[in-house]
C-alpha cells in the first residue's frame, strides 16, 4: 500500500495508473467504508482512499474540532482490505492553498432540504471538495455509501450536469446486526444511547411495512414516528419524510420508487437514515 500527502506526488502517480476506482473519506474508519473499498475493487485495478476532513461541510458549532483523525488505524484497515491501495491524504493547506476557497461549487435547491435544512451550506461544502477531489486523483469510477442518500443523489446529479467523466456507483448501507446504521459519528454514543440507536431503522421498517401494506398517507407516518423518538428521549427529530427515489421531491400516491428518509438527535449526536421501497 501507498500513502500520499501531495497533490504532486499524487497526479504523478496518477499519470502511470490505469483505470483507477475512488472511495472518498473522510477517515475514522468502519466496515461500511471497506464494503465501498471492496466494491471499488470489482471495477479497476487501482482503488485510491482519499482521507481528508472537509472543514467546509461543518457548520458552526459541529464537531469538525473533534472528529477523530485515526490516520495509522484507518491505512491498516485499508491494507488489510486491498493491500495494492493508495491512501490519498492531504494536509489541509496542501488541499486548500489560499486557506479561504473562493471558488465553491454551488448545488441546486435540494442542498437546503432535508440534512441541508439543518446544515446550511453543508452541501456546497461537500460538492466542493469532491470536484477538488475528482480533479486531482480524476478517478474512472467513484463509491459512495447509500447511507448519505441525499449526499449520492447531489453528487451524482454534479457528475452528469458538469460533464464530469466518471461512473459513481451506489454501495449499500452497511448495518450493524441490530440495525444500526454503520456511521463514524456512533462512536459518539453512550452505551445506553447506542442500545436505543437502532430505533431509527425500526421506524423505517415500520413505515415500510405499511406502504408496502397500501398506506399512503405519508404525513401520518411520519407523524407516529417523531411521536414515538421524543417519547423515548430523542433529543431532536429533524425530519422524517417519504420521498421519490428517483428525484427526492415529495412522494406522490403514483410514485413507485421511494426512499424514507430520517434524521435526528440522540443525546449530542446526529444519526441518519433511510429505506428505499419498490411498490
Amino acid at each position: 500500500m501507498r500513502i500520499i500527502h501531495t497533490l504532486s506526488e499524487m497526479r504523478d502517480w496518477r499519470g502511470q495508473a490505469g483505470r483507477v476506482a475512488f472511495v472518498p473519506t473522510m477517515g475514522n474508519l468502519h466496515a461500511g467504508h471497506m464494503a465501498l473499498i471492496s466494491e471499488a475493487r470489482r471495477h479497476a485495478d487501482q482503488v485510491v482512499v482519499s482521507v481528508f476532513v472537509n472543514r467546509l461541510q461543518f457548520g458552526q458549532g459541529e464537531d469538525f474540532d473533534r472528529y477523530p483523525r485515526t490516520l495509522t488505524q484507518d491505512c491498516a484497515l485499508i491494507e488489510n482490505e486491498c493491500t495494492s491501495a493508495v491512501v490519498f491524504a492531504p494536509g489541509e493547506r496542501e488541499l486548500y492553498p489560499h486557506v479561504i476557497q473562493q471558488y465553491k461549487v454551488e448545488p441546486p435547491a435540494l442542498q437546503d432540504e432535508l440534512c441541508g435544512a439543518f446544515r446550511p451550506g453543508h452541501f456546497r461544502g461537500v460538492a466542493t471538495v469532491v470536484t477538488k477531489l475528482f480533479n486531482i486523483v480524476q478517478p474512472d469510477v467513484a463509491c459512495f455509501g447509500k447511507k448519505d442518500y441525499q449526499q449520492l443523489f447531489i453528487i451524482r446529479s454534479m457528475v452528469e450536469d458538469l460533464n464530469m467523466p466518471i461512473r459513481i456507483v451506489p454501495v449499500d448501507t452497511g448495518r450493524a446486526p441490530d440495525g444500526l446504521a454503520l456511521s463514524s459519528r456512533n462512536g459518539y454514543l453512550s452505551a445506553d444511547e447506542r442500545a436505543e440507536a437502532p430505533r431509527l431503522y425500526f421506524h423505517l421498517q415500520r413505515m415500510q411495512k405499511a406502504i408496502l401494506g397500501g398506506e399512503r398517507d405519508y404525513a401520518r407516518l411520519a407523524v407516529e414516528t417523531v411521536m414515538d423518538l421524543r417519547v423515548r428521549g430523542w433529543s431532536e427529530v429533524d425530519y422524517v419524510e417519504t420521498r421519490n427515489a428517483h428525484t427526492l421531491k415529495p412522494a406522490t400516491h403514483t410514485d413507485r420508487d421511494l426512499v424514507i428518509l430520517i434524521a435526528a438527535r440522540l443525546g449530542q449526536t446526529r444519526l441518519i437514515d433511510n429505506l428505499e421501497i419498490t411498490l
